[in-house]
């Protein structure tokens, strides 16, 4: 049986809002040479979009973001993602159904050549705060 954040990605797929169906028929097909997923399970985290080769994660915020526990969470989520060597990109859904086109052209573009250095191959990784 899969793990149930594979189950929960799966249904999330199914019911994506207006914002993450716009956005995703401009990343859909590898623009620009880049692959992105939708609904991606990441440890026990669904991501809305993600990028492997970046190791991009990018979520698309709703007005539900800014209530009640909300940014609690976002926030937790954020630094388990980061902590675990992903970038995290969050988008207003409200850029998204403004210009769909230019949003995901920043994303391809991010995608392409991303902020982040890859760990260097002659050691180990640095510990949490020291990178």
């Amino acid at each position: 049986m899969p793990r149930p954040e594979v189950l929960l990605a799966r249904k999330l797929r199914r019911t994506m809002t207006l914002p993450e169906v716009l956005l995703w028929q401009q990343l859909r097909g590898s623009p620009g040479g880049i692959r992105f997923r939708r609904q991606h399970p990441i440890g026990c985290y669904v991501a809305d979009f993600f990028c492997a080769n970046a190791r991009l994660v990018i979520e698309v915020d709703g007005a539900i973001h800014g209530v009640e526990t909300r940014p609690i969470c976002d926030t937790a989520r954020d630094r388990y993602l980061n902590d675990n060597g992903y970038g995290v990109m969050r988008i207003g859904a409200a850029d998204i159904l403004r210009d769909a086109g230019a949003v995901a052209a920043s994303l391809v573009s991010l995608a392409a050549a991303p902020l982040h250095h890859s760990p260097s191959a002659s050691g180990p990784p640095p510990r949490a705060g020291e990178d």
